[in-house]
């Protein structure tokens, strides 16, 4: 026999085997369920004067029986009853409601939303324990609908025989078309955007369209952007109730497979998000993580984004269900004698992490060595910083006549490139390429890139390239003399090469450039350049 789910104490064996018994009973697949159950279930609802839910699957089986208080229910786990993307639960939910007009719940309808359920049912009881009068909802398949789920009025018992099976399969037919529509051809992620800021909505909308550069240079498909102005965050789940029903029916219409939140999510954010919609939650950090996995080509490279993930993943293993992190995890796992999974986790996290920062104190020691010889030899260093995708490679490439790796996408550059360049009067400089800066950069990368921005510290001149075709390029600016500033590189002599000027009209780019004291550059045209190689060698000159 199953089990009752909820709290059973202060109930009557013999009422509790009454209940117990339903599970012996089958409905026909037509019906939402049979008047004589509804009937058995208000009676003993008014009996122990608690309300009572079934739990039932489309072959008309009780899967769980659930007894909750007098206001509402708790529906149990229901991950081993997961449908497939973009479909219903394959459960139905009908309960007992103790008063005679007690209408669906906003709770009926969360769990309606959120568990993805075929349809909600409630019974309500009159004084005689009889069921007096039948609610019933079902999500609607189209995802501008408001509200996104269907409410019937009051009525009888009758409306309970009603061919509830032929309309959960319209429902899902419908959810089925647009998914596979959605989903045509695309082997990527499926997400929907989302920010709860309490910024205004430019800064806002700013940073949430960078979100989607991120995404896309993970290859990731964006479905929708959704954003909401909050003073005061939820502390659990970022946003309130409604809100999450909201993304969760929207996720369901769009097939979507991930959320990904612009703001940094706490451990138990992750989960409670994770766990309540049933799909996969990153946040921006995360986002920014996987896309520099996917981005270093070095080994160096690679032990420094191994790193910072090994110490973003160590505080969220307390997430033990969340598929948040899967492409994080790697081969962390398994079960030691005397040990739990969660503390052998952590520990080998940490194993890997000691391996990885000692590794990487070899490259910091591999890079002195280098830095030093270049020192002997008396060569200025320029180094490009900026914003990613500013343009650093491509310059770089015009100025040397290189061929490094320059793409229109974020963080097309991770490990860091250094060539020769020789000025007119034959004087030469070594010239490098680093890592692009962002906005909210984690600190665990930046801690973890420590060893590739030390070769900032030895840079002569940092060339600050700006995209000034880019509405932003005064935040990018700021953003990136903030870093500097962190990283106490703020005393280094700049050059700000004002780049794709080209795209601008004439009178905007003379403000621009007399406003920040910069030069107009095409980095993609060498005979744009000849104004840069001026400052750059009268700089040198200075510092000589």
């Amino acid at each position: 026999m199953k089990k009752l789910y909820g709290r059973i104490d202060g109930i009557k064996i013999s009422a509790l085997k009454e209940i117990e018994n339903l599970y012996k009973e089958k409905i026909h697949v037509d019906e939402i369920v049979s008047v004589d159950i509804a009937k058995q279930i208000s009676k003993l609802s008014a009996l122990i004067k608690r309300q009572i839910g079934l739990l039932i699957d489309r072959n008309g089986n009780i899967e769980f029986i659930i007894i909750g208080t007098n206001q509402q229910i708790m529906i149990p786990d229901l991950s081993g009853y997961r449908g497939s993307k973009g479909r219903l639960r394959g459960l139905r939910c009908v309960h007992t409601h103790l008063k005679k007009d007690e209408r669906l719940s906003e709770d009926d309808l969360t769990d309606l939303a959120l568990l993805r359920l075929d349809l909600m049912c409630a019974i309500t009881i009159d004084s005689e324990g009889e069921p007096s009068g039948v609610y019933t909802a079902h999500i609607i398949p189209d995802e501008n609908a408001k509200p996104p789920y269907s409410i019937s009025k009051k009525g009888g018992v009758d409306i309970l025989s009603n061919n509830c099976s032929s309309l959960i399969s319209s429902i899902e037919s419908e959810l089925a078309k647009k998914n596979k529509k959605a989903s045509k051809e695309k082997k990527s992620e499926l997400a929907i955007l989302i920010s709860v800021t309490s910024k205004n909505k430019y800064d806002a909308n700013r940073s949430i369209e960078e979100l989607a550069d991120l995404a896309k240079t993970a290859d990731v498909e964006i479905l929708d952007k959704i954003y909401q102005h909050r003073k005061k965050p939820d502390p659990k789940t970022l946003m309130g109730k409604g809100k999450i029903n909201e993304i969760a029916i929207k996720a369901l219409h769009k097939g979507a497979t991930m959320l990904i939140f612009d703001q940094e999510l706490n451990p138990s954010q992750i989960s409670a998000l994770s766990d309540s919609m049933e799909i996969k939650v990153i946040d921006r950090t995360q986002l920014i993580l996987d896309v520099f996995a996917s981005r270093a080509q070095t080994k160096e490279g690679k032990i420094q984004v191994a790193l910072a993930q090994q110490k973003y993943l160590l505080p969220r293993l307390i997430v033990q269900k969340s598929s948040a992190f899967s492409r994080l995890a790697g081969g962390i796992g398994g079960r030691g004698p005397g040990e739990t999974k969660l503390e052998v986790d952590r520990r080998r996290a940490r194993d890997h992490i000691n391996k990885l920062e000692k590794e990487l104190k070899k490259v910091q020691k591999n890079r002195a060595r280098q830095r030093a010889k270049r020192e002997k030899n008396n060569i200025p260093v320029i180094s490009i910083v900026g914003y990613t995708n500013a343009g650093k490679s491509t310059l770089l490439n015009t100025l040397t006549q290189s061929r490094v790796v320059s793409e229109d996408k974020l963080f097309a550059t991770l490990d860091p490139t250094s060539r020769r360049l020789r000025f007119p009067r034959e004087r030469e400089v070594i010239i490098t390429d680093t890592v692009g800066f962002i906005q909210d950069l984690p600190k665990d990368l930046k801690v973890a890139f420590r060893a590739t921005l030390e070769e900032l510290e030895s840079a002569d001149i940092l060339l600050h390239v700006v995209d000034i075709s880019n509405p932003s390029y005064e935040n990018h600016i700021e953003s990136v003399n903030n870093i500097l500033e962190e990283l106490k590189l703020d005393n280094i002599p700049q050059v700000l090469a004002l780049n794709k000027a080209d795209l601008l009209d004439i009178e905007n780019v003379s403000h621009i450039e007399q406003n920040l004291n910069g030069v107009r550059i095409c980095a993609k045209k060498r005979d744009s350049l000849k104004s840069l190689y001026d400052i750059l060698d009268k700089k040198i000159d200075i510092l000589s």
